[in-house]
């Protein structure tokens, strides 16, 4: 786990004031890597690479970056590519080892399997490799967006980073992206490769870029394909999936330093810690984030449980509402641009607690954009099964699970009673990307503060439904559909949040559940096996019942990472929300209608989701854009 950064001239002309430039972006990204720093300027001094190290594997000296290979390639590495170990013996006789880091083994496998080695790392990982004698960059981010990559082209030249922060100084000007902010406002993530940095871009999940003679290449390099569905027992895939995991985590545990867990008291986090402590004494150290300032936002028994049944150690932090004035800017510092709920507030605090114990923790994230966890999901498919009823069509393709097997188990919808009757309310029985566009999307809510005629907002739905719609899916598969839009573009925003709120921390956050074989493995599962009788990730419950407490495989409750931002919002800081938007600077924010922003502050009741939207975005302009001046580099 590491930052990385770099320049590529476009036109193959010397780079000016490039070794100063590259310690402009390797200083805005310290925080990643506190363990060491190194630059690689090129001979040709048309290439220069920036690293910063937090050492997990190979810590002595031959695991440092930028790293150069037997070869004279040069690679900088983000993450870690955890079937290194299997890779190295492969390639032992074709490839003269220095040390025995995960960073040799890219650089060994492109040596023999050139631009194809992409394919054969299991990890997560976002990696730049520069052939100074051809001119040529290879560019590659993992499957799944569990490490950033992000890039602009400025002034004929193409600079990349970890984090947008360390492009920002080399953009003419700081600038809101309207698509970007589209997105944000209908999803709260920007999808595709936008950002809502104007001229910044990210590399999507599973995508590559190649720099060649001026030209530059991006293509996805790997899929998952949901139209082929396995035909064997419950029992089977259950046995399938144990194993499966067991050998996820048996690779994600490969450390040179101690690994915790987080515990939040959710089905993924709490298999992922029982099952960490049950390879070794060493992994049994759990963090949980706790808010006893109010009933109801206190989920620490949960986590208790699930560290006795470890025999665990379980560290706690009390989270309060002096907590997030104090560090609520920091958090949208760290994570350049607001994404994916309020969540992201708690996470930072809890990473914070890890760091004080250990370099790597393990998380749960993914389980439910690939085992069909979110309750949406229900929701979308009742209507969708209700339709097939009423039409007479109902089938084994189009509706695998039958509205009467759904009827039972609805009162697990009692909590969402609000989100339904906006969902219903409008639109019923229309094309079903209409519907899940209009249950997964935000725009409405902010109608009145949003100026969204201004915005293209059209375009965010053309864009939305070409993915949901897209290949390898079956056209009828609408849990699927629903499953892989979230897949393809909620869970990166998620995992953004992952990454941020560790490296603000110099904390490595890895997530086992992420693993290609269980992503394809997942993705080949019949509906029955992820929401039966309307409960949801049934096929996880199951093939772990015997390790897993009866509180968390019994829980109907579990809401992500609840806390009392409305509570808080309306009386604690209430002060700090109105000091933030009275502003003259506030007030002219582009897309934004200030005087409807002011005028709800005094209706939390129904505003408090939304508020943290535009919290998010007032504190991201006052990060970036207030400070344009002094973030701009000059030569």
């Amino acid at each position: 786990m590491c930052g990385i950064a770099g320049i590529f001239s476009l036109i193959n002309q010397p780079i000016h004031d490039l070794d100063r430039r590259l310690k402009v972006m390797n200083k805005a990204i310290i925080h990643r890597g506190p363990d060491g720093d190194g630059i690689h300027i090129s001979a040709s001094q048309t290439a220069g690479l920036a690293h910063r190290r937090l050492a997990i594997i190979d810590l002595s000296p031959t695991g440092a970056q930028p790293m150069i290979g037997n070869d004279g390639m040069a690679l900088v590495h983000n993450g870690e590519v955890y079937n290194y170990v299997e890779m190295h013996k492969e390639l032992n006789n074709f490839w003269n080892f220095k040390g025995h880091s995960d960073t040799e083994t890219i650089l060994a496998a492109h040596a023999k399997w050139g631009d194809e080695a992409v394919k054969k790392f299991r990890g997560m990982f976002a990696y730049a490799r520069w052939d100074d004698k051809n001119r040529r960059a290879f560019i590659a981010r993992d499957p799944f967006g569990i490490k950033p990559l992000y890039y602009a082209i400025v002034d004929d030249k193409f600079y990349f980073a970890s984090e947008m922060k360390a492009i920002l100084p080399f953009l003419p000007a700081i600038e809101t992206d309207e698509h970007g902010l589209a997105d944000y406002v209908a999803f709260q993530f920007p999808i595709h490769e936008q950002t809502l940095f104007k001229d910044i871009k990210q590399l999507p999940p599973a995508h590559k870029i190649i720099i060649e003679n001026g030209q530059i290449k991006i293509n996805k390099y790997w899929d998952v394909d949901y139209s082929s569905k396995a035909n064997k027992s419950s029992k089977e895939f259950e046995e399938e999936l144990r194993s499966l995991l067991e050998d996820s985590m048996r690779i994600h545990l490969r450390s040179d330093v101690p690994v915790g867990a987080y515990c939040s008291g959710g089905v993924d986090s709490s298999l992922i810690a029982l099952l960490s402590a049950n390879s070794s004494e060493q992994n049994r150290d759990f963090f949980h984030g706790k808010f006893t300032c109010l009933p109801g936002y206190d989920e620490s028994q949960y986590a208790r449980d699930v560290s006795k049944a470890a025999h665990g150690k379980l560290h706690e932090i009390d989270i309060n509402a002096d907590d997030m004035i104090n560090n609520v800017s920091k958090v949208i510092y760290h994570l350049d641009q607001p994404v994916a709920g309020h969540g992201s507030f708690p996470q930072y605090m809890v990473s914070g607690l890890c760091s004080k114990h250990v370099k790597v923790v393990l998380g749960g994230q993914g389980g439910d954009e690939i085992f069909g966890g979110y309750t949406r999901y229900v929701i979308g498919y009742l209507e969708h099964a209700l339709q097939a009823e009423i039409d007479g069509t109902a089938n084994e393709i189009s509706t695998p699970i039958a509205l009467k097997d759904l009827i039972g188990n609805l009162a697990m919808l009692k909590q969402y009673k609000p989100m339904m009757k906006m969902f219903f309310a409008n639109g019923l029985f229309e094309p079903f990307a209409n519907r899940y566009y209009r249950l997964q999307g935000r725009a409405a809510d902010l109608k009145n503060e949003i100026a969204l005629e201004d915005l293209p907002m059209d375009d965010v739905f053309t864009r939305f439904e070409s993915s949901f719609n897209g290949p390898k899916i079956s056209q009828d598969a609408v849990f699927d559909k629903m499953t892989r839009f979230d897949y393809n573009h909620l869970l990166p925003a998620l995992l953004q949040v992952e990454d941020r709120m560790g490296m603000a921390h110099g904390l490595e956050s890895r997530v086992p559940i992420l693993d290609k074989p269980i992503v394809e493995f997942a993705a080949s599962l019949p509906m029955r096996e992820k929401l039966n009788h309307g409960e949801t990730k049934i096929i996880l419950k199951n093939a772990f019942s015997d390790i897993l407490p009866q509180s968390i495989l019994n829980r109907k409750d579990k809401m992500g990472f609840p806390y009392p931002i409305k509570e808080w919002f309306e009386n604690e800081m209430s002060d700090f929300i109105r000091d933030t938007f009275n502003s003259q600077k506030s007030a002219n924010r582009p897309y934004t209608n200030h005087k409807e922003i002011i005028a709800n502050l005094d209706n939390n009741a129904a505003f408090s989701r939304k508020l943290w939207g535009l919290l998010s975005l007032e504190l991201w302009y006052q990060n970036f854009h207030d400070k344009a001046t002094e973030i701009k580099y000059t030569a």
